[in-house]
C-alpha cells in the first residue's frame, strides 16, 4: 500500500508537506502543490478515509434521505437513488442512504455525527417538519422537491430545491386534452396516503390540473386511488357514473396505468378512440405501456444529478442558489386524440369501427 511517506519522498517534499497539501490547513505554492498531485496520482496513493476527516473535518460522504413511505413508487425512487450515487461517486464523494421514516432526528443524527458532509432530502411535504433542523444545521442540504405551493410561504432561505415543476406538469395534461378538443376530464391521482402527508409534487401536481381546467373550461374530476386493479375499477366507475361524458384521463400513477387500460379494453372503450389517456410517469413506463402513452416525463436522472452538482458546489463554498425547476416535457403518443362526439357512446363507437373493418 503507498503511504503519505511514500508520496513525500516521490515528490521531494517533508510528510507535513503532503499533509498540508491534503488538508488544505496551510497555503502551499503551486508548483509544490503540482509536484505533489503528480507524485500522488503516479503512485496511485489514496487518503486513509478516517484520517482525511480527522485532517479536514470533512468525510467525503452525502446522506441521502429517502424515506420509503406508504404509496410512493419505489422504482422512480430508485432511480433518483442511483443517479445520485453515480453522480456523487463523479465527485468523489459515497453516499449513505437513510430509508427510515425518522423526520427530524434523521436530521438531527447526521448533524450530531457528523457521519456525512451535506444532506439530499427527498419525499418533502408542503409542511415538512425537518426543514427547521436543516436550516439551522450546519451541513448544507439540498430538497429534492418543494415544501410549499406558494413562493410566500416557501422560506426556504439557505436551502437549495430541485425538482421537477409538478404543477406546470399537470397544467400541460389538461392543456394538451383541451386541445383536442376535451372537455370532461378525470385525473386519477396518487394513493390517498400521499395527499393525507401533504407531499409536495402531488399537491402542487393538482393545482396546476385545477388551475388550467378553469383557465381552458375543462370540467375536472380528481380521484385519490390506489394502483391496484379493484382500486382503478371502483374509481374509475364512479367517475363514469358521475359524469359519463368524460372522454379524457390524466394518471398520475404509475402502479395505475395497466390497470387503467386493462379495465377500459374490459369495458369496450377503445384508447384514444373513446377515452384518451395522459400520464405523468417515467418515459420508460409511458413507452412500455400496452397502449404507448402520451405522458410528461418524470426526469428522475436529471433531478438526482442536479440535486448533487448543487450540494457539491455549497460544500466548494457558494451561497445557496435557491429553487430550480425543471420544465415539463410532454410528448404525444398513441394514447391521445381528439375527443369523440357526443353523441357516441363507446359500444356505439365500436361497432362503427367494426362495420368500417376496423379491429
Amino acid at each position: 500500500m503507498v503511504t503519505l511517506a511514500d508520496v513525500a519522498r516521490h515528490a521531494g517534499v517533508s510528510a507535513s508537506t503532503v499533509s498540508y497539501v491534503l488538508s488544505g490547513k496551510r497555503s502551499i505554492s503551486a508548483p509544490t502543490r503540482e509536484r505533489i498531485q503528480h507524485s500522488i496520482d503516479a503512485l496511485g496513493y489514496r487518503p486513509h478515509a478516517g484520517a482525511r476527516a480527522l485532517a479536514s473535518s470533512r468525510t467525503d460522504v452525502l446522506a441521502l434521505m429517502m424515506p420509503l413511505r406508504t404509496g410512493l413508487y419505489v422504482p422512480v425512487l430508485m432511480e433518483i437513488a442511483m443517479a445520485v450515487t453515480t453522480t456523487a461517486r463523479s465527485h468523489g464523494y459515497d453516499v449513505l442512504l437513510l430509508t427510515g421514516e425518522e423526520g427530524p432526528e434523521a436530521v438531527r443524527r447526521v448533524e450530531g455525527s457528523a457521519i456525512a458532509d451535506a444532506m439530499i432530502v427527498m419525499d418533502v411535504g408542503l409542511d415538512d417538519p425537518r426543514l427547521p433542523h436543516l436550516r439551522a444545521a450546519e451541513r448544507p442540504a439540498v430538497l429534492i422537491g418543494l415544501p410549499t405551493e406558494t413562493d410566500e410561504a416557501a422560506d426556504t432561505e439557505g436551502l437549495d430545491c430541485v425538482d421537477l415543476d409538478f404543477e406546470a406538469a399537470g397544467a400541460r395534461c389538461v392543456e394538451h386534452l383541451a386541445g383536442l378538443g376535451h372537455t370532461a376530464v378525470a385525473v386519477l391521482g396518487e394513493p390517498p396516503a400521499v395527499y393525507e402527508r401533504g407531499t409536495g409534487f402531488a399537491a402542487r401536481t393538482l393545482t396546476g390540473f385545477r388551475a388550467a381546467a378553469s383557465s381552458h373550461g375543462v370540467g375536472l374530476l380528481h380521484r385519490p386511488v390506489d394502483g391496484t386493479y379493484a382500486a382503478v375499477a371502483a374509481a374509475v366507475t364512479r367517475v363514469f357514473e358521475e359524469r359519463p361524458g368524460t372522454t379524457g384521463i390524466v394518471v398520475q400513477n404509475e402502479a395505475a396505468v395497466e390497470p387503467l387500460l386493462a379495465l377500459l379494453r374490459h369495458q369496450g372503450r377503445a384508447v384514444p378512440e373513446d377515452v384518451s389517456v395522459v400520464a405523468i410517469c417515467p418515459d420508460q413506463v409511458a413507452t412500455h405501456a400496452s397502449v404507448p402513452l402520451t405522458a410528461v416525463s418524470v426526469p428522475a436522472q436529471e433531478m438526482g444529478r442536479l440535486a448533487v452538482e448543487r450540494i457539491v458546489r455549497r460544500l466548494e463554498g457558494e451561497r445557496s442558489g435557491g429553487t430550480e425547476l425543471i420544465a415539463p416535457r410532454l410528448t404525444p403518443r398513441a394514447s391521445t386524440g381528439p375527443a369523440p362526439a357526443p353523441s357516441s357512446s363507446p359500444s356505439a363507437a365500436t361497432e362503427d369501427r367494426r362495420g368500417h373493418g376496423g379491429h
